[in-house]
């Protein structure tokens, strides 16, 4: 196992090349192509990764801590493989699109301008988290911990309160529909 300490990566596909398995403490990735690629078993702490393909990026017992991701296209990534010791991450302008967090806790997250559609949010503590201009299309939550997450400018959500916790969550009063549709009722 190799340690990587305060490098830059740039323009690096990883698509026929893995990524070695290691620890990168303090590294910026920027516009590398990990596309379907495989970087499991590695660890990133205090990490960025900008301008990135990481979609369908193999991520078994990946370490992401304190870890931010910025103009990423990260389709179909699965974080719930991931090693969720420590695990901090946020986002900005990111393609999180058809992506699993599937019984994750990862409170206090960090959701900014990103596409995030058919997105699994089930059974994830996202408590205190807040999507900030995203779209949520499609999104699952089911029995997720909501709360005190802010919705008031997230788009397309539909979240059930009977099957999630939604304690001091914050929702904007003319999108309240996202948390009625359920019911099938009309709003004027």
């Amino acid at each position: 196992m190799t340690d990587f300490d305060s490098e830059i990566f740039r323009g690096i596909d990883y698509t026929n090349n893995r990524l070695p398995i290691g620890e990168y403490d303090n590294c910026n990735f920027i516009n590398c192509n990990f596309s379907s690629s495989d970087i499991s078993n590695c660890t990133f702490i205090e990490c960025k990764f900008e301008d990135c393909n990481l979609s369908n990026t193999l991520t078994k017992n990946t370490a992401y801590q304190e870890v931010d991701f910025l103009n990423c296209k990260m389709i179909g990534l699965k974080f719930n493989s991931c090693n969720n010791f420590l695990l901090a991450i946020s986002f900005k302008n990111c393609q999180l699109n058809l992506s699993s967090f599937y019984q994750l806790k990862i409170k206090n997250t960090q959701f900014n301008n990103c596409s995030l559609q058919e997105v699994d949010f089930t059974e994830t503590d996202l408590t205190s988290s807040i999507f900030n201009n995203c779209d949520l299309n499609r999104t699952v939550f089911e029995q997720t911990n909501l709360e005190k997450v802010d919705f008031r400018t997230a788009t397309n959500y539909e979240v059930d309160p009977e099957n999630n916790q939604l304690k001091n969550a914050r929702f904007l009063a003319g999108d309240l529909i996202g948390l009625l549709k359920k019911y099938r009722i009309k709003i004027d």
